[in-house]
């Protein structure tokens, strides 16, 4: 028998939603396990914290929008993201002058797998995050979900590169008390952001009753938000990108925060 239009509407806003929410908090779990293992054998979890929250995201679309936006997510996030990463590791363009150091596992055109899998983890919340906060407007979304995907780069690219996953020719000028990673690569992070969630919005139907309601994306866009501030204030000894991190990327996550609250309350 063909499954009913019904029953293929209550697998996805009953069962994917339940088994995002595993796969986030098989992302948090690996994190944890993360800060309490050895330095030197942290790539697993790294590697394993990206593609269980990428789960997360990629679920969370499909129980939000179907296969379209699983489609596009993977699409304009994925592939759009290792294209960027490619052209960005090896022309410098938009991003700087940087290097992967080849111990992220499997690569094409010496980018780790993983990099694109990161891109899709965090442009499907950020897209909820501009749409929440933005309202219908096509450039106000863009912007706003824009500056929530770049924003959390102040937390990751700090951390990627104390950990010696990738480096920079010339890190400097760099943000206040995020040394190590250029302002070329924050501002080509904001472009690339900015082109992505348009490109997502245009191709995700907007739809009001499910855009702005709590699941395993918008809670794991927290949870990073939060988490990332404690680790580089009390775990990585980064007190200024905990500092700095937390400004820019609350910007836009407070306010969702704030927004996702009500909408539960209503």
């Amino acid at each position: 028998m063909l499954a009913t239009p019904g029953a293929n509407r209550s697998v996805r806003t009953r069962v994917l939603p339940v088994i995002a929410a595993l796969f986030a908090a098989t992302s948090v779990v690996c994190q944890i396990v993360y800060s309490q293992t050895d330095p030197g054998q942290r790539v697993p979890w790294t590697i394993l914290t990206v593609l269980a929250f990428a789960a997360a995201s990629v679920l969370d679309a499909a129980g939000r929008q179907g296969v379209r936006g699983v489609l596009a997510l993977l699409a304009v996030a994925g592939g759009g993201g290792l294209a960027v990463e490619v052209l960005g590791s090896h022309t410098g363009f938009p991003f700087g002058d940087y290097s992967y150091a080849g111990d992220l596992g499997w690569s094409v055109a010496g980018v780790p797998l993983v990099v694109p899998f990161a891109w899709v983890m965090m442009a499907w919340p950020a897209l909820l995050v501009g749409r929440a906060l933005a309202g219908g407007g096509r450039w106000l979304v863009a912007v706003v979900g824009g500056w929530a995907l770049a924003s959390w780069d102040v937390f990751l690219d700090p951390q990627m590169v104390d950990a010696g996953h990738w480096s920079w020719a010339h890190p400097a000028p760099a943000l206040p008390g995020v040394d190590g990673v250029p302002l070329t690569n924050f501002a080509g992070w904001l472009l690339v952001a900015v082109a992505m969630i348009t490109l997502l919005h245009h191709l995700v139907p907007v739809d009001a009753g499910t855009d702005l309601r709590a699941g395993p994306a918008p809670v794991m866009y927290l949870w990073t938000y939060g988490s990332s501030v404690w680790a580089h204030a009390f775990f990585f000894g980064r007190p200024g990108v905990a500092l700095v991190g937390g400004v820019l990327m609350g910007v836009v996550a407070v306010p969702y925060a704030v927004a996702l609250v009500r909408a539960v309350r209503r």
